[in-house]
């Protein structure tokens, strides 16, 4: 199966999910298995905060970090997509992450989830792609993955508000 008929089945389980938890969980699994990586994190823009945060986040539970930090603070600022292989060498990534949850990052995908007014309300993360670095293949499949949630993932916010 390629990508898009995949992420074509993916959207018709995530169409039938309504609340935030059960759609981030689904979105999560399947850009893992997509990317074939480790671990995803799903990161919500709070502007009136100044934050980015998780609700999910692999073996480490809730992330809350300021909107402009991090690579993927840097994803938020400037609404591009990244790849960083060697995270460590990196003096945007957030060593204090690992070292609290004893994970040892050793590459970073990251994609901005855009809303209908073509806002960040979000960024996806995917770390530790299992064999080899990300590529421009992984940041395409991503960016369309990002591109096929974001009108869910948005409607699902906007009923978390109400």
């Amino acid at each position: 199966m390629n990508k898009r008929n995949q992420i074509a089945d993916f959207g018709k389980k995530l169409m039938a999910l309504g609340q935030m938890d059960n759609a981030l969980e689904l979105i999560s699994s399947e850009a893992k298995k997509l990317l074939n990586a480790d671990r995803c994190s799903i990161f919500i823009v709070d502007k009136e905060e100044n934050l980015l945060w998780t609700k999910l986040s692999d073996g480490i539970g809730r992330i809350v970090t300021s909107i402009d930090s991090g690579i993927v603070g840097d994803t938020y600022k400037t609404s591009k997509p990244q790849v960083v292989n060697t995270p460590y060498d990196d003096p945007r990534f957030l060593r204090t992450i690992d070292k609290k949850s004893g994970y040892v990052t050793k590459n970073i995908i990251t994609v901005p989830i855009f809303d209908s007014k073509r806002e960040v309300i979000g960024v996806i993360q995917l770390l530790n792609k299992f064999r080899y670095d990300f590529d421009d293949k992984d940041l395409e499949a991503l960016t369309f993955f990002a591109n096929y949630v974001s009108g869910s993932l948005e409607l699902v916010l906007m009923n978390e508000k109400l």
